[in-house]
């Protein structure tokens, strides 16, 4: 496999490490800078460097966009119109509506948002198990190839990542609370937390924690709020309702009542300290479905909205191509059961491995 990789910086040239390390295939790499390329080869972040996005994409298998928000799309389209016809594009942008709704015509085009970071950008910061264990959203849609989905979640799973399909929309909602809300908390603290004329940055630990984040990277995150301007607004009023609560009850001055307050805040943050159970023994179920786009799309989205964990996915075409079978691998004895009650009231016909069908 030839996979092809616009953009070698942190998230680039992990996804370029960890290809190679694994022997996913030949890596190619395109950066805007020509003299940035010496860095890339030198730390193994590719195998080769092109000098055109078009060039990088000639003859690839899979190709992932590693650019900005704000030029994602502009890169996404190159790549579509230089990529063949069975090769599937991805990106690694954390806002995904406009990008999905500007390319969903096409059905080699599959968003793609990795949960994954470091506090350095650059190359330099690249490392081959930066993906590992780390949840990776892939937004499909009605037109996605289904052949062309699989390959692109085998392919994530096999850089050491968790794959979950989920609607571009919800998506960009979800992240709006859990990733840009606390951006925009952070600006408004670090300019709020300046009472009379001393300074209590040095001596007040917890507006050091919660600031940590102001400001960072105006550039990129003026990308990232303007793309997703309508799910962050929508957050910041539901802030305001909930601040507002907040404020009623300080107000009261009941310490039982706002104890109660602080009791259920600290439930609902115990709640999001959760960690998925990993290891757990995976159930298989085998779906027989029609040969009709989107078709895959529809059974990874809805299982994600049934809050199933696939934790791999094979697709076997029929040799006419009318139809095919999915093979479904899930963690748990109540995941499948979930499982099969979703994907039966989708009309499809399923049954757990091993078992007559």
């Amino acid at each position: 496999m030839r996979l092809a990789v616009l953009g070698v910086g942190l998230i680039g040239g992990s996804i370029g490490a960890a290809a190679r390390e694994r022997g996913l295939g030949e890596v190619v790499g395109f950066v805007r800078n020509p003299d940035r390329a010496a860095e890339c080869l030198e730390l193994g972040a590719v195998d080769r460097i092109a000098g055109t996005i078009e060039s990088a994409v000639e003859g690839a298998d899979l190709v992932f966009c590693c650019a900005s928000v704000g030029s994602m799309a502009e890169m996404a389209e190159r790549a579509l119109a230089a990529a063949g016809p069975d090769c599937v594009v991805t990106d690694v942008g954390s806002t995904k509506g406009e990008l999905v709704s500007r390319l969903a015509g096409d059905e080699r085009f599959i968003g793609g948002h990795p949960l994954a970071g470091a506090e350095s950008a650059g190359v330099a910061n690249a490392r081959p198990d930066l993906y590992e264990g780390a949840r990776w959203y892939l937004t499909p849609t009605e037109n996605s190839s289904g052949i062309l989905y699989d390959r692109l979640q085998r392919a994530i799973k096999d850089l050491g990542a968790r794959p979950v399909a989920i609607d571009a929309d919800e998506h960009d909602r979800a992240m709006a609370v859990v990733s840009h809300l606390p951006h925009v908390f952070a600006n408004q603290l670090a300019t709020q937390g300046r009472p009379g004329t001393e300074r209590l940055g040095a001596i007040a630990p917890s507006l050091r924690d919660a600031t940590r984040v102001a400001g960072s990277n105006p550039g990129i995150w003026g990308e990232i709020l303007g793309t997703n301007h309508e799910a962050v607004a929508a957050a910041i009023s539901e802030a305001i309702t909930g601040l507002e609560n907040a404020a009623a009850v300080i107000a009261s001055a009941d310490p039982d009542r706002i104890a109660a307050w602080q009791a259920g805040a600290a439930a609902e943050r115990a709640a999001l300290s959760e960690v998925e159970t990993e290891g757990e023994a995976t159930q298989e179920l085998r779906v027989l479905v029609p040969n009709r786009p989107g078709i895959l799309a529809e059974l990874a989205l809805a299982l994600g909205r049934a809050g199933v964990n696939i934790t791999d996915m094979s697709l076997e075409p029929a040799p006419d191509m009318s139809s095919g079978a999915i093979s479904l691998w899930v963690a748990g004895e109540g995941e499948s059961e979930k499982a099969l009650d979703c994907i039966s009231g989708l009309g499809h016909a399923v049954t757990l491995a091993g078992e007559p069908g």
